[in-house]
């Protein structure tokens, strides 16, 4: 059981269209179940099945359009986010990167004004004192190696909209040694959840 607040809010955004089949779904339950307590309240977002992606009504809404309508979705996941103490986004390496439906999300989220600013220093991230951990499963990319694409993009993002206390659960290389991978990343849930 964590020793966080009993009024913590918990994002859990879901990326791998596998189900129940998914290690990196399965780990982010057993995540969000060890850190979560009675009262937590977890709001599940699967981007698997498809979000709206950025497109020009959607740039001419946010930039200055009357018509917000494009948005609307933008501002549903922004919520989300603004709402949750602790974020954790569930995905497999795909190609060395994340999966289009992840990238979607990020694209509806990371959004001006909204979630950053630009200031004459450069950008500055808006959602401050927030907690994010990335679970990541792969089949043969190792995590934070040369060829891992997926890890770094996902930390360098949450940091650009102002989240900089990231973990990162890795069940990497599972076509290589499963065993030892899933017990890697079962060591770093009971570690993040201490």
């Amino acid at each position: 059981m964590s020793s966080q607040s009993a009024s913590q809010s918990i994002l859990q955004v879901l990326a791998s269209p596998r189900g129940d089949a998914s290690v990196s779904r399965r780990l982010a339950d057993q995540l969000v179940d060890a850190i979560a307590d009675g009262d937590a309240q977890v709001v599940r977002r699967d981007v698997s099945v498809g979000l709206p992606v950025v497109d020009g009504a959607w740039i001419g809404a946010a930039f200055g359009g009357e018509d917000k309508s494009p948005l609307a979705t933008s501002q549903e996941l922004i919520a989300e986010v603004k709402a949750a103490d602790h974020i954790v986004i569930a995905t497999p390496i795909w190609n060395f990167g994340v999966p289009a439906s992840l990238k979607a999300w990020i694209d509806q989220v990371a959004r001006a004004g909204e979630t950053f600013r630009y200031t004459e220093t450069g950008p500055q991230g808006l959602l401050k004192g927030k907690r994010a951990t990335i679970v990541i499963s792969s089949g043969g990319t190792e995590a934070d190696s040369a060829i891992d694409f997926a890890t770094p993009y996902l930390r360098h993002v949450l940091g650009f909209i102002g989240i900089t206390d990231v973990e990162v659960v890795a069940a990497d290389r599972l076509m290589v040694d499963a065993d030892a991978s899933m017990a890697k990343a079962n060591a770093d849930i009971e570690r993040i959840a201490a």
